[in-house]
């Protein structure tokens, strides 16, 4: 057995924390002789060669926790464990967020007993379907709280109030305390806020009982069920404790307040764990993670504390001298020939030498694509359209991380959800002809030839333009709000200006939808996601030649119609059990539950999550566009970083925490959250991104900055005290 050993790693950005981590690890499951157990020789680790191990047996190696912050972080880590110790050992990989979902969801029995639920299997909801709903069972105390206060946008109100949720479930915090910490922390009716606090947290109270009866979990739902309910029960304990005697925890400064708890309960019981924690990280901080609160697990471990960077970074030169001149410009700081600056009058001009340097060093071979970043606070559409326009015109690939596009902006789902009107009858008021020229456009583009004896029937046409399309829609479309049509293409006057192309191209759409229409009737169409799959498969050649972010669109789309469909189903079920009339209009027919699902797309709720995460082939020489807060996530380092937006305030003042996140850290004083908190909150921000980012570049930064912003005000954040310090860049 490892003898208890309880491990911290503490470091920088970038001094070598999960490689030490990941050493230990091979320590502990180092085979000598055959036998396992772990090895008393330091491996290339003079820090940890202090460190014992004991053996471990082969129970213990099958009950191994693996943790990292975030989906895509963990799949680096597994990689490199995996690859460390040659595949030899398995273990359970996950986030915090994960476990918790996928212990509630393992262990559902011991809270059906322990809470009265009934007996069904737990359906999560994603954050779509649960504002929603949320929206729809509140919909009375809001129009009773607010009026008609036309500033108000109810969205956003129902995210924020389920948000306090969340943070409360992460902080370990009940409902009930909810409106106490809102009415010490933000005083008064707060203007974000307009709701009464006692009516909010009896919202919420409401909220989570609703689901519950009808076995729905959402992230805030369930890390309350885990630390509140499962985490005490006694029979999960002993289970707990069985399964993991060895745990993993990577990055534990993104960890919300509840995994404290949970790591204390093992170590409690005898399990061996090995931690690491950047002092200076706390990326996830605002959106439930609480790294002060985490810290204080450094008390139960022996600590090992790593000061050298084993790869070269600029923090080396600069580090906190920068931070300290950038927060007070009176120190006088001399910024080295590693710091550059680009600076124009208008933001398009910047742009667009932003752009021309990246070009130009490529070009002349000083850089590859992939050792490029262009990070900003905020990066709007304009200027993500702008640079991978530019960029991708001189064959330079952009990677734009995590770049969440509505599902609703694709073409290819626009015209997917257009023919869902025209088969199911009562949805004629979602269609236009406008829809209806894009859809056949999309649909004729991307589908097979006309004659399917053809050898090139595998290969998409272009059977039908945009300007027959707006013909087709103007003369042989035919609204209607219950049976809308199209008409055969003879209807229009001048059809012989069509060509045999288009009008056999749009026959065939008419046939198509008639067949739809004929099986609908005979109840042999199970639902609206299977007709979604049919026509991908039909049109759109099983998706076989569509890029690579239409697929992705494709894919989320089908995901969030399944899904869709059994929430909807398990409502109508539960609903006509308990003969609720709380969510009524949820008990209606299959066509109001698609009328509801394109209207939510429409609504731009659900957008597209592009994988692999990886880029493959020659997208994986790409420069790398992301916000700050997607870059600091994704752990990643680049050669060269263009600092975007240089003077904008959003580097100071950016928003990347949830409403009233500080009233919900462990840490909090109890009082009354002010201006001055808020600026000294803001301030520790900007000085962890500045050593993140430094330390996540190796050569060069760039600083862009343009004198006016896009809405033609003058840029004047805390940065420009940089900008002005160094030589600008020639214009190419």
């Amino acid at each position: 057995m490892v003898n208890n050993e309880r491990i911290w790693i503490a470091g920088a950005t970038r001094s070598g924390k999960t490689s030490a981590l990941i050493r230990q690890f091979c320590q502990w499951v180092a085979q000598p002789d055959g036998a396992i157990a772990a090895s008393h020789t330091p491996i290339a680790s003079p820090t940890l060669g202090q460190v014992s191990a004991s053996a471990l047996s082969p129970k213990e190696l099958s009950g191994i926790l693996v943790f990292a912050a975030i989906g895509d972080n963990r799949i680096d880590l597994v990689d490199r464990l995996v690859v460390a110790t040659q595949s030899q050992y398995s273990f359970y990989s996950t986030t915090p967020l994960g476990f918790f979902q996928d212990e509630v969801t393992l262990f559902w029995p011991l809270l059906i007993q322990q809470l009265d639920l009934k007996a069904q299997f737990p359906l999560r909801l994603n954050p779509e379907n649960e504002q929603e709903l949320a929206a729809r069972l509140w919909q009375p105390d809001i129009d009773r709280a607010i009026g008609a206060q036309a500033a108000v946008n109810e969205a956003r109100l129902v995210r924020k109030i389920l948000d306090l949720l969340q943070l409360a479930g992460l902080a370990g915090i009940s409902v009930e305390e909810i409106p106490t910490r809102l009415q010490q922390g933000l005083g008064a009716q707060n203007g974000e806020l307009p709701l009464p606090f006692e009516t909010v947290g009896a919202m919420l109270q409401h909220w989570q009982q609703w689901c519950l009866e009808r076995g729905l979990l959402t992230y805030g739902i369930t890390a309350g069920l885990y630390w509140q309910y499962l985490l005490e029960h006694v029979t999960y304990q002993s289970h707990l404790v069985q399964r993991y005697p060895l745990i993993l925890a990577d990055d534990v400064d993104e960890y919300p307040a509840i995994a404290r708890h949970l790591f204390e309960h093992l170590l409690k019981a005898g399990a061996a764990a090995a931690f690491t924690f950047n002092p200076d990280g706390a990326v996830r901080l605002g959106l439930g993670a609480d790294p002060t609160y985490l810290a204080e697990l450094a008390h139960q471990c022996e600590v090992v504390q790593l000061s050298d960077r084993p790869t070269p970074s600029l923090s080396e030169d600069l580090g906190e001298a920068l931070v300290e001149f950038a927060i007070n410009p009176m120190v006088f700081l001399a910024l080295p020939e590693t710091i550059q600056a680009i600076q124009t009058v208008s933001r398009s001009d910047l742009l667009r030498q932003t752009a021309e340097t990246i070009i130009a060093a490529v070009q002349a071979g000083q850089v590859e694509p992939r050792q490029i970043a262009v990070i900003s606070p905020g990066l709007d559409a304009i200027a993500r359209y702008a640079l991978i326009d530019i960029l991708t015109k001189h064959q330079i690939p952009v990677e734009s991380l995590n770049d969440q596009r509505p599902l609703i902006s694709f073409s290819i789902v626009r015209a997917l959800l257009t023919l869902l009107t025209l088969v199911y009858p009562g949805l004629g008021r979602l269609v236009d002809r406008d829809a209806i020229a894009e859809m056949l456009v999309v649909l004729s583009n991307q589908g097979q030839t006309i004659d399917s004896r053809s050898a090139s029937s595998s290969q998409p046409t272009f059977a039908i333009d945009p300007v027959r399309a707006g013909l087709l829609a103007d003369y042989c479309f035919a609204p209607h709000p219950e049976l809308p049509r199209l008409l055969p293409a003879t209807t229009f006057p001048r059809w012989d200006r069509l060509g045999y192309q288009t009008s056999e191209a749009y026959e065939a759409v008419i046939q198509w939808i008639e067949a739809q229409q004929s099986q609908l009737e005979q109840r042999l169409i199970p639902h609206a996601v299977s007709l979604l799959d049919r026509a991908i498969q039909h049109f759109l050649l099983g998706g076989s030649s569509l890029a690579f972010d239409q697929l992705s669109a494709l894919r989320q789309l089908l995901e969030t119609a399944q899904h869709y469909w059994e929430v909807a189903d398990r409502l109508r079920r539960g609903n006509a059990a308990q003969g609720d009339r709380g969510m009524n209009r949820q008990d209606a027919p299959s066509v109001a539950t698609i009328r509801q699902f394109v209207q939510l797309l429409r609504n731009s709720t659900v957008t597209a999550n592009p994988y692999p995460v990886r880029p493959m082939g020659s997208a994986s020489n790409a420069v790398t566009l992301a916000t700050v807060f997607q870059y600091r996530s994704s752990r990643r380092v680049h050669r060269w970083q263009f600092w975007f937006d240089a003077a904008s305030p959003r580097w100071l003042s950016g928003v990347d925490a949830l409403f009233a996140a500080p009233l919900f850290l462990k840490n909090w004083s109890g009082g009354l959250w002010t201006a001055a908190d808020t600026m000294d909150a803001n301030e520790q921000r900007l000085r962890r991104i500045l050593l993140d980012l430094q330390a996540r570049t190796e050569e060069r930064i760039y600083l862009c900055h343009s004198d006016l912003a896009t809405n033609g005000q003058e840029q004047t954040g805390v940065l420009l005290t940089l900008v002005n310090a160094v030589t600008p860049v020639t214009p190419l």
